[in-house]
Order: C-alpha cells, then sequence, then structure tokens
C-alpha cells in the first residue's frame, strides 16, 4: 500500500464519478485512482489499493458480448471482495457486485426514475455503515436492472418498486440509488443529449429539467446522508480518515 491511502475508482463513463462521495473521501485525505472503463484502459492490480468504489452505468452487468471488458472487471471484483478487500458498488457497481457473487441479474419490473423513498431493512440498524442513517430517506433513482441477493449476503435497504436497493457482503456493499449525485452533477447529465433523450422517453417531456427540481429540492439532506454513509464505510470498514 502507498502511504496515502488510495481508493481504486471504476467509472464506466467519465460523466459518472463518484460524486460527492469524492467529496467526503479528499477532505479525510483520502486519495482516488481512477480508470474510466469506457476508454482505452488497463485495469491496475486491486491489491494496492485501500479500497475499491464501482460507479453507475448505462449498460448491463449481463451484457458481456457488447461490452467485453465487462468479463475482466467482474473477475476483478470477485477476487477482491474474496480477498476481505472493502467494496462499495453504485448502481450498475451493486449489479456488478451481485453478478461477481453469482447472483442473477437482469431487468426489474419496470424503470425506477426519479427522487423516491428508500426504507432500511431491520439488519441495517446493527450494520456498521448504516446504522447511523434514517429509516426511510429519498434519493435519486435511475436505473432498469436489478438483481437477486447474493447468498451470504444481508439486505439493507428496499423501495416500494424494487425490493434490492442495498446489500452488504462482508467488506463489500452495493447500493442501488444515487445519494452521490447533487444539482450540479445532474446538471451536467441532462445536459448530456443522450441522457435527456432517456429521460424523456422514460419520464415524458419535461423530464430532464423536473428531475433537476427533484434533486436540487433534497440535496441539502441528502448530501449529509451521503457523506455521512460513505464516511462511516471508510472509516469502519477501510479503516481510513
Amino acid at each position: 500500500m502507498a502511504d496515502t491511502p488510495t481508493l481504486l475508482v471504476l467509472q464506466h463513463a467519465s460523466c459518472e464519478p463518484p460524486g460527492v462521495y469524492e467529496d467526503e473521501a479528499r477532505a479525510r485525505g483520502v486519495e482516488l485512482h481512477r480508470v474510466v472503463l469506457d476508454e482505452p484502459h488497463e485495469l491496475p492490480d486491486w491489491r494496492g489499493f485501500c479500497g475499491i468504489v464501482v460507479m453507475g452505468g448505462a449498460m448491463g452487468a449481463y451484457e458481456e458480448q457488447a461490452h467485453p471488458w465487462l468479463i475482466a472487471e467482474k473477475r476483478l471484483i470477485a477476487e477482491a471482495v474474496a480477498a476481505g478487500r472493502p467494496y462499495w458498488g453504485v448502481c450498475l457497481g451493486a449489479q456488478l457486485l451481485a453478478a461477481a457473487l453469482g447472483a442473477r441479474v437482469g431487468p426489474g419490473p419496470e424503470p425506477e426514475l426519479g427522487v423516491l423513498s428508500v426504507r432500511l431493512t431491520a439488519a441495517a440498524r446493527s450494520d456498521p455503515v448504516f446504522a447511523g442513517a434514517p429509516e426511510q430517506f429519498v434519493t435519486l433513482q435511475w436505473h432498469g436492472d436489478t438483481y437477486e441477493l447474493p447468498d451470504g449476503a444481508v439486505r439493507l435497504a428496499e423501495s416500494d418498486l424494487y425490493e434490492q436497493q442495498a446489500f452488504v457482503a462482508g467488506r463489500a456493499y452495493g447500493v442501488q440509488f444515487h445519494l452521490e449525485v447533487d444539482s450540479a452533477l445532474t446538471r451536467e447529465w441532462v445536459e448530456i443529449p443522450d441522457y435527456a433523450e432517456e429521460l424523456e422517453r422514460l419520464g415524458g417531456p419535461g423530464m430532464p429539467g423536473a428531475l433537476l427540481e427533484q434533486v436540487t429540492a433534497i440535496e441539502a439532506r441528502s448530501v449529509p446522508l451521503a457523506r455521512g454513509l460513505f464516511g462511516r464505510w471508510l472509516t469502519e470498514v477501510v479503516g481510513v480518515g
């Protein structure tokens, strides 16, 4: 390990960074080594990092023919998690964790899009990361896939539409929702033509602007919650900061 604790961050698009999670990490003196997987890349040895953060993306965890690099990414995740390296996966990152642990990942009943409610399970009350979170909170959702709970994992959160919203397996956490996204990042997303087109296709005309308004309205609560959760993962699981 380097003298300065460093997280390996796997992004599936340059415009989908760790957001306020990154702000919390840097505030605690933790560095980030970023690999953007939709650009030419080589996965580094995960053993050189204190933890792994895997972000969201438009592809499915099962779309290996269209995105062959998913094979190597899931292999890295499986090896690192089996060795006990701390892991934090967001949206696609949670689905990749589930897939790497042998669980099925596939399309859900319908897209879950917008600022929506998530509630913690009873098990979350004794989890070192989620124990300090409110029993119910609102957060950005933007996904159509879901996952089955891996063998031995503990479900930590759920929503009305999707039973699987967060889970822990050893020192690895997966969260389906996007607490890391604040209004500044949302504004960037809704100005990307492909993203705006998807929002209007799923949510109707005006959805990009409505989504920005929704995220702006909650960020006074969502940003501290995101930084609190990620900060507890850094201290209680990674052991830094």
